[in-house]
């Protein structure tokens, strides 16, 4: 299939939606919200692993959701200082500030769930691996890992 394909956008269309309404049942009906959340989430986590592992990362996401993961990153700052999971969850509600009150770390659960079950779980360790040992525990806690 050519990545300029009309099948590629509706596929990745799709794929988005799907992941969209899986957080949105953990956090609310809303797919606006449950997109904030996804990108306050993808990018809380991609500012705190090395370069080359937020790139492998980024290559897992579907396309359209790749967009908003790589959307205003600095690979320069990588990865940010912070070693708490609180860090991690302030990172997302600063991300969530322009939505309705939503509670960060559900949104986080929700969002890293969501990852753990479309994005290869090879991937997925080398991620949590990648982490400082309290973000790493509270996301595989909160994907059941």
């Amino acid at each position: 299939m050519n990545a300029n394909s009309p099948e590629v956008f509706e596929k990745t269309l799709h794929t988005t939606q799907a992941w969209l309404d899986e957080i949105a049942a953990a956090i609310g009906p809303d797919r606006r919200v449950a997109w904030h959340a996804l990108g306050a989430v993808l990018h809380a986590l991609r500012d705190r692993l090395p370069l080359e592992l937020a790139v492998y990362l980024g290559a897992q996401l579907p396309l359209l959701i790749r967009g908003a993961y790589y959307e205003q990153w600095r690979p320069a700052d990588q990865p940010a200082a912070s070693r708490h999971f609180e860090a991690f969850v302030a990172a997302v509600a600063e991300g969530l500030g322009r939505t309705r009150p939503v509670n960060p770390a559900e949104a986080t659960a929700a969002v890293f769930r969501c990852l753990a079950r479309h994005v290869d779980a090879g991937q997925i360790t080398k991620t949590l691996g990648a982490l400082p040992q309290p973000i790493r525990e509270a996301l595989a806690d909160a994907a059941g890992l």
